[in-house]
């Protein structure tokens, strides 16, 4: 059976949602019997999550956790998100196309992801019991916001010349790291001066 995600309005099941994903072209994000089109990343999007990717699959190799792109889905109750990075530890029967127990998520905000990172999407991932750090990067200027369990969910901002530690995998990288290629205003006027 073929499922239609382009039809926001229409309560569809899990196994419908998911059997969708396996033949859609374009990804969607699941949120309580609804289906929601995810749209193309920029350039600067890209680089940010293939930087913090590359950066935590060099460190994790040949080590128990796992780094993933955004085609692994979380699984949170009855919503299933594509993080743009995440890192999976320990995780028990798990499943081929989603996870539910992530210990580190990454998102990349963009003026049409904002709204959805820094609210339903940080309560579904604040739940998750093995999680240990939620992290948002913005790609149009320059600040790593790192919220720890450790600490009750507070968020930690981080700017040029800062070094940020993710104590989920036991790393610590520039913020010039994480924005290596990145072309906005910022990084910019940063370099040239």
């Amino acid at each position: 059976m073929s499922v239609n995600l382009q039809i926001k309005d229409t309560w569809i099941s899990e196994e419908e949602y998911l059997e969708g994903e396996l033949t859609s072209e374009v990804k969607h994000e699941y949120i309580d019997g609804k289906v929601f089109a995810m749209a193309g990343a920029s350039r600067n999007h890209e680089r940010i999550a293939g930087n913090i990717y590359r950066q935590f699959g060099n460190h994790l190799q040949g080590k128990p956790c796992e780094p993933f792109r955004s085609d692994l889905k979380i699984k949170v109750g009855s919503k299933f998100f594509y993080p743009d990075v995440m890192v999976v530890c320990d995780e028990p029967n798990p499943h081929s196309h989603y996870t539910q127990s992530p210990t580190l998520i990454v998102e990349v905000l963009s003026k049409n992801s904002r709204r959805m990172d820094e609210t339903t999407k940080r309560l579904a991932y604040q739940s998750i019991p093995t999680l240990q750090e939620y992290v948002l990067i913005e790609q149009d200027f320059v600040d790593v916001e790192v919220c720890r369990l450790s600490q009750g969910w507070v968020s930690e901002h981080y700017f040029w010349g800062d070094n940020v530690y993710f104590g989920a995998v036991d790393l610590t990288l520039t913020v010039a790291e994480i924005y290596d290629r990145v072309d906005n205003e910022e990084v910019s006027g940063l370099l040239q001066g």
